[in-house]
């Protein structure tokens, strides 16, 4: 039976097996919506069943569309098509940038052109647009976080109903760090941690970034605005100029988030890659002095939305799969054992953690 056929109480009578030759789903699981969503996250297309429910009642299988098959078919094909077309606008984004450093201006219509056609596909792309760190390398992840940036502030402002500001939010997404052109290129090439000059120097890029799309007039002064404030803080921590909450803007607070889960999702020179769920979880604990609440609530509930059934690695080295997810403890879910019928809930063992997530 195909998945979409399934339904709550069925007998899976075969194992099945995933790419990494772990069962999914052991032989004699009673079917759970949770497994049936496991099952089309893994693109599992034929599981075998009891033609009898737990119940003792005859199995009747769900009917299914074909043409859903072949949306998923599409979706795959797309996600393959996004990945070559996020690597060659990483690539445009570099050359652009290095113009700037040149004296170059900001070409909006080049800016635009670079990143319209990644925006159309954001809704096909789901858990993959939160894991994009898994692309760069600490000598170019630069580049790679100006347009990670503005991808996920787009699907994050488009979450949160802009149905045509959000990609006004992502294109000042990418336009966030292009004062740093205007800085000394060290801080591009340097392989340690900033001293406290250099880090005072660098916290002059959103004034920088400012200045350079303040002349255009298809930049709107909400975007100009985002691109100044993307570095404030709720708290008045922030810069270049240490206003508080009610004086940033939603844009500013969207670019925020996206900014800070890039940047400590991926591998720097001066430090390693972290967890997508430590980062959040990092980030919820400033949820009040640093982030805009609401803000970031809607960008984690997204995140994790995506995440059922998602195969992941454990901070002890084994593999699981995740079946359930608290609101009110969303970065310690509840996970089944890859090599075992063993779950685990997270919540309740502090000392384990999530460790990064699979996807291969």
């Amino acid at each position: 039976m195909h998945p979409q056929q399934l339904i709550t109480g069925c007998i899976i009578t075969k194992a099945v097996i995933g790419k990494s030759k772990h069962p999914i789903i052991e032989k004699n699981t009673v079917v759970e919506e949770k497994h049936i969503k496991a099952l089309e996250h893994f693109n599992i297309d034929m599981v075998e069943v009891s033609a009898k429910l737990q119940s003792g009642s005859d199995y009747i299988p769900k009917s299914y569309d074909e043409n859903d098959l072949n949306e998923s078919k599409v979706q795959r094909e797309s996600q393959t098509s996004f990945d070559t077309l996020y690597l060659q606008a990483v690539s445009d984004y570099k050359s652009m940038f290095k113009k700037w450093q040149g004296g170059g201006s900001v070409d909006i219509y080049l800016v635009r052109k670079i990143m319209m056609p990644l925006f159309e596909y954001l809704k096909d792309i789901s858990l993959d647009l939160f894991l994009l760190h898994k692309f760069a390398t600490k000598e170019d992840y630069f580049y790679h976080h100006g347009v990670a940036v503005s991808l996920l502030s787009a699907h994050l402002a488009k979450k949160m109903g802009y149905e045509k500001e959000w990609t006004q939010v992502g294109i000042a997404g990418i336009l966030a760090d292009s004062g740093m052109a205007k800085l000394s290129e060290n801080w591009l090439l340097k392989e340690s941690r900033l001293t406290i000059a250099e880090y005072e120097e660098i916290k002059k890029h959103p004034t920088l970034s400012y200045r350079m799309v303040e002349d255009i007039p298809s930049v709107t002064k909400e975007m100009k605005l985002a691109i100044l404030q993307h570095h404030e803080r709720i708290d008045g921590s922030g810069y270049p100029i240490g206003v508080k909450e009610e004086k940033i803007h939603t844009f500013a607070k969207i670019i925020a988030v996206s900014d800070t889960y890039h940047a400590m999702t991926s591998e720097r020179v001066y430090r390693k890659k972290q967890s997508p769920f430590k980062v959040v979880e990092e980030m919820l604990k400033m949820k009040y002095q640093k982030f805009d609440y609401p803000v970031l609530q809607k960008f984690v509930d997204t995140l994790m939305n995506y995440t059922i059934g998602t195969r992941v690695k454990l901070s002890t080295g084994k593999e699981a799969f995740i079946v359930f997810i608290d609101q009110n403890a969303p970065t310690r879910p509840m996970v089944r054992l890859m090599d075992s019928t063993e779950i685990i809930e997270l919540k309740d063992k502090p000392a384990i953690f999530i460790d990064s997530i699979i996807t291969d």
